[in-house]
């Protein structure tokens, strides 16, 4: 059975920092490409990151030079540091690993207050 377990969301000011993490199993990890998604209250779900299983990373423009995207294959994990938070960085975020089908987290609130 397929697992991708969240955590690391919370409540910060602007500013802050968050370092959101995803443990997946039942899959092969290091064959996947891993991804963050984002989806804010009225709006649809948008791609924040990913990284190929080569270790090549894209990043959604809002986000570039404060999130960065991680895989450590040898723990079955992703990782979001996300620093220099804004309010509009507020929403649930999901993980997601993709090879010909994907397979998605129940995802981790993140809150910034301004």
């Amino acid at each position: 059975q397929v697992q991708l377990v969240e955590s690391g969301g919370g409540s910060v000011q602007a500013g802050e920092s968050l370092r959101l993490s995803c443990a997946a199993s039942g899959i092969i990890f290091s064959a996947y490409e891993m991804g963050w998604y984002r989806q804010a209250p009225g709006k649809q779900r948008e791609l924040v990151a990913t990284i190929t299983k080569g270790g090549n990373t894209n990043y959604v423009d809002s986000v570039k030079g404060r999130f960065t995207i991680s895989r450590d294959n040898a723990k079955n994990t992703v990782y979001l540091q996300m620093n220099s938070l804004k309010p509009e960085d507020t929403a649930v975020y999901y993980c997601n690993a993709r090879i010909v089908w994907e397979h998605w987290g129940q995802g981790t609130q993140v809150t910034v207050s301004s």
